[in-house]
């Protein structure tokens, strides 16, 4: 070996072994002579091995070099800097504090084995105690040397040790905290790693919480300790309230139900929450719904029937499934006659036929089962008097529900469109063999149904009202019918026209001629009363001119020919007369039904004289 190369080495190896130190006051390296002489004197019991001593000091104490005998062996130590190292040992020398310097040495030595490599990290981190490059690199490699071992290794507690003595400078860094607590978890050390999370939520500043939280989260749910986790999860929606979700998915899953019920409350009421699985406020309210109907024995904070009713005014598109919770709720809860009260309220009032079938079918199945657990129960148990009739009940229960389900979808669609009169027709055909219910669905329909809203005819209401009272030989009742009839503001002289005839045709069918000819003399002021009515309106509103109004004594007319063509021989001696005297102004008369007056209108209503 050269002399300055062997120098450097001598000098290099006095300085690690304490016989070297540097003298500010003198400026130079000063040797150690009483030091040297301890050595020498241990030297006579054998040769020495420079390696690392633990820090018995505490954590964050660097290692110190120690001097230990070797037994047997030709004079020279264990640690000896091999000719390669000189160039990085004489580069460190220099630059004690540069990391560029020993990140270097440490790369060259990276196939070195792992107590050469541990002593060169442990004398970059006496020098430089507060590299985060240098920490990170170490602890990396200290988990790698224990990574195939058993847990219960002394190794895995030495590298905890490291971790503690990095912490002391690192404390607020995540990264070094985030590896100390997965290799806790590793080594399935629940408690420590519990208060290494702690630990680390406290030192670190809470911009950086986000990064310990996912992994102390999952640590939480690795284990079956739920009182555990719950008291985690309270903590972290402080810190992050918009992930309540996560916390209610946790709560079912350890069938938490009646907490995770209460926190979907508050987010379902929150008008500012915004879901994170890109759920919509009913789809949370319907989640909701299901929670607290399908368990009523494990929800008890919450009023069930006033959250559900609260999402009936709230979501009135969605009614069907909300009534459905509600009945199944008190299902589930044994009050079946509270059930099927919630039914029969949910038919008689949901707006749309999709609804009304949800509700319906719900409500049917609900029965058929009913039916089903009474027959079993009786095949079990042994058939007794009071069993059949519990059960012929049920039956006819269910029978009635089926059979009035066409009257429970014409409700629906009547209250959907009041004024459809063909719905109110309908109506009449399935109360048929019952007359009050018939003499009460007329009387509502003509009481409900507005002319200017109507679709459909109105005045058929009219006059099937009258017609049904005829059927059943009540003439008088029937005319008085035709009387209201005949005061109606409907909206097209047509409606008005064909009361009026209606009303003549029902004399004529009886033979009751004078009473006939009483209507018609009393009907061409019809299409004049009319057109007094409707002043207020312009003529569009009706969707024809006054004339075009004044035209529709034709139909008039032409009952009033009809009829006299209907009279006998004997009858003959009725001279028709076609004037306008009920309608003065609108010029002279025509001597015939067909004639034409002024301005090209059809003539006047009939006036019938009897000679």
């Amino acid at each position: 070996m050269a002399p300055g190369r062997k120098w450097a080495v001598q000098v290099a190896f006095h300085r690690k072994c304490g016989l070297l130190r540097f003298s500010s006051r003198a400026g130079r390296w000063l040797y150690d002579a009483k030091r040297a002489r301890r050595l020498r004197h241990r030297r006579a019991s054998g040769p020495v091995v420079v390696g690392v001593r633990g820090a018995a000091s505490g954590v964050g104490a660097m290692p110190e070099l120690e001097e230990a005998p070797v037994a047997g062996g030709a004079g020279k130590p264990d640690l000896f800097f091999e000719e390669e190292d000189l160039q990085y040992e004489e580069e460190i020398l220099r630059n004690p504090f540069s990391v560029k310097c020993w990140i270097r040495y440490i790369e060259f030595k990276q196939n070195a084995p792992r107590q050469v490599l541990n002593l060169i990290y442990e004398r970059a981190l006496k020098e430089l105690p507060g590299s985060y490059k240098l920490w990170y690199n170490y602890l990396k490699q200290r988990r790698k040397q224990v990574k195939n071992r058993c847990v219960t290794d002394p190794g895995y507690e030495e590298v905890n040790n490291c971790h503690e003595r990095a912490l002391v400078f690192m404390h607020k860094m995540p990264r070094i905290w985030l590896d100390y607590c997965q290799f806790l978890m590793d080594q399935c050390r629940i408690t420590r790693t519990r208060r290494t999370f702690d630990r680390a939520l406290r030192a670190l500043p809470i911009t950086q919480h986000h990064r310990i939280w996912p992994l102390y989260l999952k640590f939480v749910r690795l284990y079956p300790l739920p009182e555990t986790a719950v008291r985690v999860y309270r903590r972290y929606l402080k810190l992050s309230p918009e992930n309540a979700e996560e916390y209610i998915e946790y709560l079912r899953s350890i069938d938490r139900l009646d907490e995770a019920a209460l926190r979907l409350a508050v987010i379902v009421n929150d008008e500012r929450f915004v879901s994170k699985e890109g759920k919509s406020n009913y789809q949370l309210w319907h989640e909701l719904c299901d929670l607290i109907s399908q368990n009523p024995d494990k929800v008890k904070s919450l009023n069930v029937g006033a959250i559900i009713r609260g999402g009936l005014t709230r979501f009135t598109d969605q009614l069907g499934k909300l009534w459905c919770s509600l009945a199944d709720y008190y299902i589930r809860s044994g009050h079946f006659e509270k059930a099927r009260d919630v039914y029969e309220e949910a038919i008689q009032t949901v707006m749309t036929v999709r609804d009304f079938t949800q509700v319906f079918d719900s409500y049917a199945q609900f029965e058929e089962s009913m039916i089903a657990a009474k027959m079993e129960t009786t095949s079990e148990l042994g058939q007794e008097e009071e069993d059949d009739v519990d059960l012929e009940l049920r039956l006819a229960r269910f029978e009635q529900l089926i059979a009035r389900r066409p009257l429970l979808l014409n409700s629906v669609l009547l209250r959907q469109n009041p004024h459809n009169v063909h719905e109110w027709h309908k109506r009449v055909k399935l109360y048929e063999g019952k007359p009050r219910e018939i003499i009460n669905t007329y009387t509502e329909a003509v009481q409900t149904v507005d002319p200017f809203k109507a679709t459909g005819k109105t005045h058929t209401l009219w006059v099937s009202f009258a017609r049904f009272y005829e059927d059943n030989g009540q003439i008088e009742d029937a005319r008085t019918i035709f009387e209201k009839a005949t005061k109606v503001n409907f909206k097209q002289v047509d409606d008005l026209a064909g009361v009026w005839c209606e009303y003549g045709e029902m004399e004529l069918r009886h033979e009751n001629y004078d009473q006939a000819l009483r209507i018609l003399r009393v009907s061409p002021g019809a299409a004049t009363w009319v057109q007094g009515r409707h002043q207020a309106a312009p003529p569009s509103a009706a969707g024809e001119s006054w004339g075009g109004r004044r035209d529709k004594h034709l139909e008039v007319k032409a009952q009033t020919r009809g009829f006299h063509s209907q009279l006998g021989e004997e009858q003959r001696g009725l001279v028709v007369r076609i004037g306008r005297e009920q309608e003065p102004g609108l010029g002279g008369s025509t001597p015939a039904l067909g004639g034409q007056g002024p301005r090209g209108l059809s003539g006047g209503c009939a006036l019938l004289l009897i000679e």
